[in-house]
């Protein structure tokens, strides 16, 4: 059964035969431990989605259909506080694994996430599983490698009730760009171009007797020719021959989209499902094969579609005793008291430039690094500190926000403020450098034309994790003027900062500082890159900024923080833009309109159910 969201798409890739086989494919993707309609970091019950429901809908399914696949894309052993306990305790039983292999995958590839707590925690989890893991792009360096592919002699029935087995090919790939995101990665281990490796791998599964070949790509659905070492090229991949099947990942989106009809339900003609993420939605492709004596088995038609995760889903009771100890610990470890907060602590307004959660982790890294360099040759340097917003909407939806109510401060909380294993480090940089990181986080926002009335306020292709907030520093951001930087780094001739200062005096260019920020900006490739490759590394990363937090806060034990803006837009008589927040954050629009000197007014709901609000500028 399906509701009014779901949209079946088909194309007929031949005529049908008297006996076909009818297969029925199953996909997750991003699933990001979201195991249990359950959110942590408000401790309360979440029916947004979740792998407990989509558990009982693959029972429905598999009630349905006859032959069913199921294969999960990658990105599943981080992302909720469910899966730092896992990797804490460090058990023989992994919840995730436990789960999945309760209901029966049959394959999963590995995603870049997943290496988030380290080769052991992740070949720990392949060990626990009755389904291979699959890389074909990976190889490790003095440690055994996860399979590229793997055959499955699957059992299936035909339309007259013949039993055959059915030989399908299932490949993995992961970003080639994932040692890049993590320098230590990158002495482990090496991730080759994707294309590169299909070309060379698919004539061997063929070789091998596939007669099926399905394609897990970690990797979204881009439209841009694709170069070497491209990070998103499932539509690239789905044109190759040898490929059947496609199931994208890793941007998070949904493909195909309700209403894309049977054309927009392929990617080069082969049928592919991108579903969603955090157990949103489950991606179903439905194959009908038929058999030629001398061809063999082919496709004769095929649709797919994703099936959103309704809330009223029920959680399957098999998957909620498999997580039942491990959701226990978790939400004892998160209720843990580690301070008190005399105000709220919320993201809702980061991307105008009020954000008391940034501000709180600027703090602790500043503090941090401080107490490192103590007694060494960099003593007395000036410290900054930079970060970005985490959680701040976006494909997040309308909840995605941090939000930390007056009071008591738990170690939940922490995961809300900061919700990234990543790891502190510092950079030796100078006032150019500085100029430069912010000019890079300021192209978030789209070019306003002076005069004209509620233009988009930011580009929704541009992730706020990237919108870097350097403490201490003050500046201006004109957006009549072109941005400097595109997402991936590429310069663009523009120049949009104005006004930066330190204390109260101009910055200059050969002034020097240590700038405190995360591991994730040390990355080879990305927006950050071009800049921190020649920066020298003072402190290389060290314990998880979550922990620099935690221990801050422990120090401190009280809190009151004034999140005054440390940077404001340019006024643009005549001008106004919109931007989408959270709905809970409307009874702090007066205070936020103050604070920024700047009139807002909430005009209405999006289709995603953000509140939208119209900032004069």
């Amino acid at each position: 059964m399906r509701d009014a969201t779901d949209e079946i798409c088909a194309c007929d890739l031949s005529a049908g035969a008297a006996d076909p086989v009818a297969l029925r494919i199953l996909a997750t993707t991003d699933m990001h431990m979201k195991l249990l309609p359950h959110d942590y970091l408000a401790d309360r019950p979440c029916a947004r989605g979740s792998l407990a429901q989509i558990a009982s809908l693959v029972d429905r399914h598999r009630a349905a259909a006859r032959n069913t696949l199921l294969l999960d894309n990658g990105d599943f052993l981080q992302g909720t506080p469910l899966g730092d306990q896992a990797a804490r305790a460090g058990t023989k039983s992994h919840p995730a694994i436990a789960a999945m292999n309760l209901m029966g995958y049959d394959a999963a590839a590995i995603g870049n996430h997943d290496f988030a707590f380290g080769l052991d925690v992740l070949q720990s989890a392949a060990r626990q599983a009755r389904f291979p893991f699959l890389a074909a792009n990976l190889r490790l360096r003095s440690r055994a490698d996860f399979p590229g592919f793997t055959i499955l002699d699957k059992p299936v029935l035909t339309a007259s009730g013949r039993r055959l087995v059915l030989r399908i090919g299932v490949v993995g790939f992961l970003p080639p760009q994932t040692t890049a995101w993590d320098r230590d990665l990158s002495r482990q281990m090496a991730c080759a171009d994707i294309l590169e490796t299909a070309r060379r791998v698919l004539p061997r599964i063929r070789a091998e007797g596939a007669e099926l070949v399905v394609a897990l790509a970690h990797s979204g659905i881009s439209d841009r020719p694709s170069r070497p070492g491209a990070e998103n090229v499932a539509a690239d991949l789905a044109a190759l021959d040898g490929v059947d099947v496609i199931v994208a990942g890793h941007t998070h989106e949904v493909f195909p989209r309700a209403g894309s009809g049977a054309a927009g339900a392929t990617l080069s003609g082969k049928p592919a499902v991108m579903p969603g993420f955090g157990g949103s939605h489950l991606g179903v492709i439905d194959l009908s094969l038929t058999h030629d004596q001398e061809t063999g088995w082919r496709l004769s038609h095929a649709s797919a579609r994703c099936e959103r995760v309704a809330p009223d889903q029920p959680a399957s009771p098999a998957v909620l005793r498999a997580v039942a100890a491990t959701h226990r610990l978790t939400q004892t470890h998160l209720r843990r008291r580690i301070g008190h907060s005399d105000r709220r602590i919320s993201s809702y307004f980061a991307l105008v430039g009020v954000d008391p959660a940034l501000r709180l982790v600027n703090m602790a890294q500043r503090w941090f690094v401080r107490k490192s360099l103590k007694g060494t040759r960099l003593d007395g340097i000036p410290v900054l500190s930079a970060a970005a917003p985490f959680r701040a909407g976006g494909r997040g939806g309308p909840d995605h926000y941090t939000d930390v109510a007056p009071g008591r401060l738990r170690l939940g909380n922490l995961t809300d403020i900061y919700s990234f294993p990543n790891r502190i480090c510092a950079l030796l940089v100078t006032g150019a450098d500085l100029r430069g990181w912010l000019e890079r986080s300021a192209s978030l926002f789209r070019q306003i034309r002076p005069g004209c009335s509620d233009q988009p306020l930011t580009d929704p292709g541009f992730p706020a994790y990237q919108f870097d907030v350097i403490q201490d520093l003050c500046w201006d951001i004109d957006l009549s003027r072109p941005p400097a930087f595109a997402q991936d780094g590429r310069a663009t001739g523009g120049s949009r900062v104005r006004d930066l200062t330190w204390r109260g005096g101009a910055l200059a260019d050969d002034d020097r500082f240590v700038l405190a920020t995360n591991s994730y900006r040390l990355a080879a490739c990305g927006l950050f890159a071009p800049l921190t490759a020649g920066t020298p590394v003072i402190l290389p990363p060290g314990p998880p900024t979550r922990d620099v937090i935690r221990d801050y806060l422990r120090q401190r034990r009280h809190l009151s923080i004034e999140a005054a803006p440390a940077w404001h837009f340019l006024p643009m008589p005549g001008t106004s833009a919109l931007f989408e927040t959270g709905p809970q954050a409307l009874p702090l629009l007066p205070e936020i309109s103050a604070r920024c000197g700047r009139r807002m007014e909430h005009v209405g709901r999006s289709d995603g159910d953000f509140a939208v609000v119209r900032l004069h500028l």
